[in-house]
């Protein structure tokens, strides 16, 4: 089986997983997080496997350019847009350029209404610390100041390095 139709089976599972929730019923924030990052994870993968080629300008910043396949996630919104569309929340892809974990793709938006594109993933936070074991992070995180609950998972190259960030959340009330 190729990765792609692997993908596209992993993609077809979620789906189904979600479709057949009986009527009325609603999953909690842990299980929305949950199938938010599988969705995600998914269609990601689907695109191609993770690479990082290039350099380019993200809201003024210099970031390594992060592919899925031949498909840039710099400053390309319709993966995220489409978890948001399906699942709700927020989702963003990170990159990683040196120390820190870049917003390259995201639909959290800044106080201003604008995507958080150009901004870090918090140095001090438990998902930070949590990305660069290699391990993924789900629970509460402040992002710009409001707190969600949340799901951050690593993003590895063909090496098994960590060169970027999955995330998705829903905003806490």
């Amino acid at each position: 089986m190729t990765k792609r139709s692997l993908a596209l089976l992993m993609l077809a599972l979620c789906v189904n997983v979600a479709v057949q929730l009986p009527a009325g019923v609603t999953a909690g924030p842990t299980e929305d997080v949950q199938a938010a990052m599988q969705l995600l994870k998914a269609k990601a993968t689907a695109l191609g496997p993770p690479s990082i080629r290039g350099e380019e300008l993200v809201a003024g910043r210099t970031v390594p350019v992060l592919y899925f396949g031949s498909t840039k996630m710099n400053n390309n919104f319709q993966l995220v847009d489409e978890i948001q569309k399906e699942k709700g929340g927020t989702a963003t892809i990170f990159a990683r350029s040196g120390s820190e974990f870049i917003r390259v793709a995201t639909n959290v938006k800044k106080d201003d209404g604008s995507r958080a594109i150009g901004t870090i993933l918090d140095p001090k936070g438990k998902a930070f610390a949590a990305i660069l074991k290699g391990d993924s992070y789900f629970g509460d995180a402040e992002i710009l100041g409001r707190p969600y609950i949340t799901g951050y998972e690593p993003i590895r190259g063909a090496g098994s390095d960590v060169i970027g960030v999955y995330y998705v959340g829903y905003a806490r009330d």
